[in-house]
């Protein structure tokens, strides 16, 4: 690897940071998020060491789904600007070294798009064919529905044409049918219109259900070979539109197993996504910090697929927008999960997640918290932050749904924790209150307490971008007996680094024997004063202690880097 590299395939190294609009900082008082709120705060989140900004939608929506229920994919909603604004956001943010994405919706629209309503008006209507319609009454499909309390299934019938119509979340949310080649044409249409106006690449939303053989109707007449064949356009497209000094990526969310995953990275040509959230390392992550074993862990790891091509990468997250989803997990797993991180119902959404933040789950342990995100930052791949994370926001459990983990960004002890000058009655969401509110959790109070958790958060964001081999090297797990700890080795070429975290509240002495080390190399910590040196066995003693964690550098005699 050459350092040249990471500016080339700048998404292997990066540090994304996502942004609900909505809920950030409100510029205007009107209670609702803006892009010139989110503006101003572009110099706070080059401090933290964001170094890509991920925007949730921001489109016209009538917003029945936090506005994945998009009535126009080239507009800005008015609540937050215009589209000068959303110009002068990335200017901003590409003057201080931080590149843009945005939500790519190729699964389904809004029911108030003028497609879907076209699509309504008559079965002869040269939209009919942009959605999934069926004429015949349909099965059971509540076994398929994503929102089982709000759906009882994925088809809608339609009194106006008397045909049933394909929604695999909300019924305000038609499918598209993406064998049709005017609907692909439209997608890659507005993916360059946003490259246009200087977007790096796009986090593209449900892409399973995009090509999902149900959605894919009259395939066969459209002369729509093959499935990913639609993945394969749009990188395809990516790549000839893509501007500036660097390539631009797709994120996509995949909430499949590993080895199904593979299909979606283009096997090992990687001509498809070029990065997917790792869904299942997410999981298992919260298996072993419920159970403070980290072999679970250390084995999702173990079995993420090898030989990928080099332009792809995993994007690693503790928390996102949505509920914490366990459907990856058995159901033994997913209740040991659940029993120990939500044992109230409130807690829980649709049976199979969790509605809350990672502070609230972790009891406000300082030291598991920290650990939490060291672990984050140095898994192999690229670490994805909700916004708040870095502060250490809770959730809200009288905002309904998915919601709970969307409430307004804490800046300070002001009204409304700084994000806005209006009547509470007129945010957009309630303000967290109790331990986790704005009184005792804010950016403003963080950025002068040293010890804090954005401080924290920023150090390892700055030690992650300073060891590429994190988002570039070859992962080892090594043998170690202490099932409470995950002891791993990133090595790229001549760099590598010793990563050990404590799951567990006990102290522990992490016996290490690194065969191709000789006496004389070093590991020096990172994060801290210290360092450990090898010994003529080849071997060396790692004390930890309760919720400990370790960023180790080898530094071999001659080694020239600055550590």
């Amino acid at each position: 690897m050459r350092i040249t590299d990471t500016a080339d395939l700048w998404y292997k190294n990066a540090v994304i940071y996502c942004v609900d609009l909505e809920t950030y900082l409100d510029s205007d008082g009107d209670g609702i998020g803006d892009l010139p709120g989110l503006t101003q705060r572009i110099d706070y989140l080059a401090d933290v060491g964001v170094s890509c900004l991920w925007l949730m939608p921001f489109y016209p929506s009538p917003r029945r789904d936090n506005g994945y229920d998009i009535s126009d994919m080239f507009g800005v909603d008015p609540r937050y600007g215009d589209h000068g604004d959303f110009v002068e956001l990335v200017r901003v943010a590409h003057d201080r070294g931080i590149r843009v994405i945005v939500d790519l919706v190729i699964n389904h629209t809004s029911d108030q798009h003028p497609w879907f309503r076209q699509s309504r008006a008559s079965k002869d209507s040269p939209y009919r064919d942009f959605y999934v319609w069926r004429s015949d009454t349909p099965p059971d499909t509540s076994e398929e529905a994503m929102f089982p309390g709000q759906e009882d299934g994925i088809w809608t019938y339609d009194e106006k044409t008397q045909e049933w119509y394909l929604h695999h979340f909300l019924h305000t949310q038609p499918d598209l049918n993406t064998a049709n080649p005017q609907v692909r044409e439209a997608i890659t249409k507005t993916m360059g219109f946003w490259l246009q106006l200087g977007v790096d690449g796009f986090r593209v939303d449900a892409v399973p259900f995009a090509i999902n053989q149900t959605t894919l109707t009259g395939a066969d007449q459209h002369e729509f070979l093959e499935p990913h064949d639609y993945l394969r356009t749009l990188r395809a497209f990516l790549q000839r539109r893509s501007s500036g000094t660097s390539s631009a990526m797709v994120l996509g969310e995949v909430n499949l197993p590993h080895q199904d995953q593979l299909a979606f990275f283009g096997g090992e040509d990687g001509d498809q996504l070029t990065m997917q959230f790792d869904f299942t390392v997410n999981q298992k992550t919260f298996l072993s910090f419920a159970r403070e074993d980290a072999r679970p862990l250390a084995e999702a790891l173990s079995e993420r697929p090898q030989n990928l091509s080099v332009e792809t990468q995993y994007a690693n997250f503790l928390r996102n927008h949505d509920e914490l989803t366990l459907d990856l997990l058995s159901a033994q797993e997913r209740d040991e999960v659940l029993d120990t991180f939500a044992p109230e119902d409130e807690m829980r959404f649709a049976g199979r997640g969790l509605r809350r933040r990672l502070p609230a789950m972790f009891d406000g342990d300082p030291r598991r918290i920290k650990m939490a995100y060291s672990l984050l930052f140095s898994l192999p791949g690229t670490p994805v932050l909700f916004y708040g994370e870095e502060i250490g926001m809770g959730e809200n459990l009288e905002v309904p749904g998915r919601e709970a983990v969307r409430t307004p960004m804490q800046w300070s002890q002001d009204k409304n924790g700084g994000f806005s000058s209006a009547r509470p009655s007129k945010l957009a969401r309630k303000v967290v209150e109790g331990p986790f509110g704005p009184q005792h959790v804010n950016a403003a109070q963080a950025r002068r307490d040293p010890e804090s958790l954005l401080h924290h958060v920023s150090r390892l964001a700055r030690r992650y971008r300073d060891c590429p081999e994190l988002g570039w090297g070859e992962l080892t797990i090594l043998d170690q007996h202490h099932h409470e700890v995950l002891a791993h080795r990133m090595t790229s070429g001549d760099q590598s680094m010793i990563l050990i975290h404590n799951l567990s509240p006990k102290s522990l002495v992490v016996p290490l024997t690194l065969h191709d080390e000789e006496k004389g190399t070093e590991l020096i910590d990172l994060l801290q004063d210290g360092a450990c040196a090898v010994d003529a066995e080849h071997a060396t003693d790692v004390t930890l202690e309760g919720y400990g964690y370790r960023w180790l550098r080898v530094k071999r005699p001659g080694d020239p880097r600055l550590l």
